[in-house]
């Protein structure tokens, strides 16, 4: 949702945060080199690709090492010598994706988000405060047909998007963030969240006019981009005035994460699922990256990074920095790979 005086408790979350991508199409995945703290969500996504739903999924324990879960043997042994921990674990992949496509097809009620939990080897349906009465009651039947493949947990609060944050962009009487600065060659854009591209066309940081939207998706995705008209304005490739962007990964589960918004300033917490996707009142969305980074209205569109390496535009969530929540994140490799442009 958009910052419009904020007419429900939870409203977009748009972080304004300065990174630099360029509109020339290039590996948007690729690690940065020299970004230690990156290593293990590429190796683990490495290995995600490697072995498919012959694994059922990875993540990064407590002691920074990448563990991947594992049903037979001959995979364990595999993994090992991939230079990860093999986990034995009873789901298969192959059992959680066809749980998890199964959702994607029959769950569609507002205010409700699933996806794969590496950790616990389940896909977890959350379910918001609105959820209640019959349409509770549809929710959990539909997942009580995927037996302990699948669990509820609830949500804090509702979920739903929000917008502005960070170094706060403005269109169409709303507020959101700037995600990252990006280039295609020598002309300059930046991304952010697509439920705010879709509110206005001119964007201004309040005073002065930004650029014109050149790109939206959402529902489906949530991401958008708006070229730079105003050649004074100067572009950084970085988040605020202290993080230096140089390329774009996804991270792992359980890996520590950074999100700014101009609501909540800078907040860090941890992945918790990849490829999660959200039933909005607006419509659905799928991939997203969901956090334990809190956040509220006003940080929509922001940044989500680890030291040198993008990771996600601020799309929505449910709860609070005071109480805690859950935040999603739209990957920003996707919006790279969309529109052609990279990190500078």
């Amino acid at each position: 949702m958009l910052n419009r005086k904020l007419r429900r408790p939870i409203v977009g979350l748009a972080a304004c945060m300065l990174v630099g991508t360029g509109l020339a199409a290039s590996p948007a995945s690729a690690a940065p080199a020299g970004d230690p703290s990156f290593a293990p969500s590429a190796l683990s996504q490495k290995l995600d690709a490697q072995f498919g739903v012959n694994a059922a999924g990875s993540y990064i324990d407590d002691a920074g090492k990448v563990v991947v879960n594992v049903t037979d043997a001959a995979t364990a042994r595999s993994v090992k010598a991939a230079g990860a921990t093999p986990r034995f674990v009873t789901r298969t992949g192959a059992q959680l994706a066809a749980a998890d496509n199964a959702l994607k097809s029959s769950l569609k009620t507002p205010g409700t988000a699933f996806a794969v939990d590496p950790i616990s080897n389940q896909v977890v349906v959350e379910v918001d405060s609105t959820v209640t009465g019959a349409a509770l009651a549809a929710v959990e039947a539909t997942v009580a047909k995927l037996g302990d493949n699948a669990r509820i947990q609830k949500a804090p609060g509702e979920i739903t998007t929000r917008i502005s944050g960070g170094d706060a962009i403005y269109a169409g009487g709303g507020r959101c963030s700037l995600g990252f600065n990006v280039r295609s060659g020598s002309t300059y854009y930046f991304l952010t969240a697509g439920h705010c591209t879709n509110i206005g066309a001119t964007w201004t940081n309040g005073s002065t006019t930004l650029g014109t939207r050149a790109g939206s998706s959402f529902p489906g995705n949530d991401y958008g981009i708006v070229r730079y008209t105003n050649t004074s304005i100067t572009k950084t490739g970085g988040v605020g005035t202290s993080v230096d962007i140089t390329g774009a990964g996804t991270p792992a589960v359980n890996a520590t994460v950074t999100r700014r918004g101009s609501t909540t300033g800078t907040r860090s917490g941890r992945v918790t699922a990849l490829n999660s996707t959200v039933n909005y009142a607006e419509g659905s969305v799928s991939g997203l990256i969901r956090t334990t980074v809190c956040a509220e209205p006003g940080d929509s569109g922001g940044s989500l990074y680890s030291g040198s390496t993008a990771h996600g535009l601020t799309s929505g969530g449910s709860g609070n920095c005071s109480s805690g929540g859950v935040t999603y994140f739209q990957p920003v490799t996707e919006a790279l790979s969309v529109y052609g442009v990279q990190v500078f």
